[in-house]
């Protein structure tokens, strides 16, 4: 009888059990198959083989405890953050953080991130398929800042900060950058750098008064400071269409 239950599990037509607790952002899918291997995962009371796949309704729990029903729907959603807050899921570490701020009913994260010091959009889901793959997009993943800096920008700025600037053992890729007025700029990443824009900007000997990001890849910033809102469906779908691409965490 349990071989048979297994077997049924084991053709259907639902979601891998490994990809599931990955989705849910419970961990990655190496730990998830880690975790099947060594019967610590139980779907409707019985230990799973690699590859077994659920169905909505399935009840799924890791070491004993319930995890969130697969039919639940994700959260993606865009938030204007405010200089001061971290964006780390790290709750006993950091006072003002990104997670406690938003207050958000279900379990978030940040993709990616943003200074202290820096304000604007950034995103936040509770996929935790979707986040690597978001971050390993590569130049489908633009991230457009406005920067204000301490002194008159140049010419010369302008030309050394859009064609690489020698900054943590490498040099920075060819970016658009384009001057708004004599204190502001616009540029256009496709790197994730830590720190990258001021250090750029430290490099050429200007200091950085304030960094705004208003865009990641087609998600224009467009709420108040301190704000959040649920990507539309539409938005969503070009996401999806602009990381098709891009690799995965861990291939089934």
């Amino acid at each position: 009888m349990q071989t048979q239950i297994k077997a049924q599990m084991t053709e259907s037509s639902g979601t891998r059990i490994n990809k599931y607790l990955s989705e849910v952002g419970f961990c990655s899918r190496r730990e998830a198959d880690k975790l099947i291997d060594a019967g610590r995962v139980t779907i409707n009371g019985n230990v799973p083989e690699m590859g077994t796949k659920i169905n909505p309704g399935d009840q799924i729990r890791v070491d004993g405890k319930l995890i969130s029903e697969p039919e639940e729907e994700h959260v993606y959603i865009a938030f204007n953050k405010p200089i001061g807050i971290v964006c780390t899921t790290d709750l006993k570490a950091e006072k003002n953080n990104i997670i406690d701020f938003i207050n958000h009913p279900k379990r978030i994260f940040p993709i990616g991130r943003l200074d202290k010091e820096s304000e604007g959009l950034i995103l936040l889901t509770s996929d935790g398929d979707i986040v690597n793959k978001i971050l390993r997009a590569k130049n489908n993943h633009e991230k457009e800042y406005v920067v204000t800096v301490d002194k008159p920008i140049t010419k010369t700025f302008i030309h050394k900060m859009a064609n690489g600037i020698p900054i943590l053992d490498t040099i920075t890729n060819k970016c658009e950058v384009r001057q708004i007025n004599t204190y502001k700029f616009n540029i256009v990443l496709t790197q994730g750098l830590n720190r990258q824009i001021r250090r750029m900007c430290d490099y050429l000997g200007y200091k950085i008064t304030k960094l705004k990001r208003i865009r990641i890849m087609n998600i224009i910033l467009d709420q108040q400071i301190g704000k959040w809102r649920d990507l539309s469906k539409k938005e969503m779908a070009e996401v999806n269409r602009l990381i098709a691409d891009s690799s995965k965490t861990y291939e089934d």
